[in-house]
């Protein structure tokens, strides 16, 4: 009987794992670089995204304080309005009886009509303060929904690359890459409008 031929089986299974580890070395960097890349992405949109929804506040608040002022010019104009109403209705009485009516009366009346103008000039003025505070602020709330969706992207890229490198499929890493790409495209949107 011929001798067996011995194969070495232990050499073969080590130069086979060392491939596997060099080979999966390699993939594990790739994640691990993207990875880096994706959170890095994820910071910066994240600071961006707070920054925006503070300012987009600040300008609400900006707003709702011109729209007090504008009521408070409103409620203002009003009672001069009421109180004209009331000195011309006392002139009117002056007059019924066949007697003229004091004269600062008539006075009072024209000078509560130029005050009317001018009031109603400042209500308006805090109207369009209002407006533009209110737009302003829209516009960065809408900007901070794209770094907000940005953010979420980048955190579910990050942890599929997670699981990739766990599960050292490529198919997940794949995933994590395309999910980051969309995060990347919504966190450059905001910036190109």
């Amino acid at each position: 009987m011929p001798e067996e031929l011995e194969v070495d089986t232990d050499k073969l299974h080590e130069a086979i794992h060392e491939e596997l580890e060099h080979e999966g070395g390699r993939f594990l960097r790739r994640i691990a670089l993207t990875t880096a890349v994706l959170a890095a992405f994820a910071a910066v949109a994240s600071l961006e995204a707070g920054s925006t929804v503070n300012e987009a506040l600040l300008l609400k608040t900006e707003a709702t304080r011109a729209q007090a002022e504008a009521s408070d010019q409103w409620a203002f104009y009003q009672a001069k309005g009421i109180k004209a109403a009331v000195l011309e209705a006392s002139r009117s009485a002056w007059l019924a009886q066949g007697k003229d009516a004091p004269a600062e009366a008539e006075q009072t009346i024209a000078r509560y009509a130029i005050e009317q103008e001018d009031i109603q000039k400042q209500a308006h003025e805090r109207e369009q303060v209002r407006d533009d505070a209110s737009a302003e602020a829209d516009h960065l709330l809408a900007r901070h929904r794209g770094f907000a969706y940005a953010v979420t992207l980048f955190q579910i890229a990050i942890a599929l690359g997670a699981i990739a490198a766990l599960t050292r499929t490529q198919i997940v890493w794949v995933g994590s890459l395309l999910a980051g790409g969309v995060g990347i495209v919504l966190f450059l949107v905001p910036w190109l409008r």
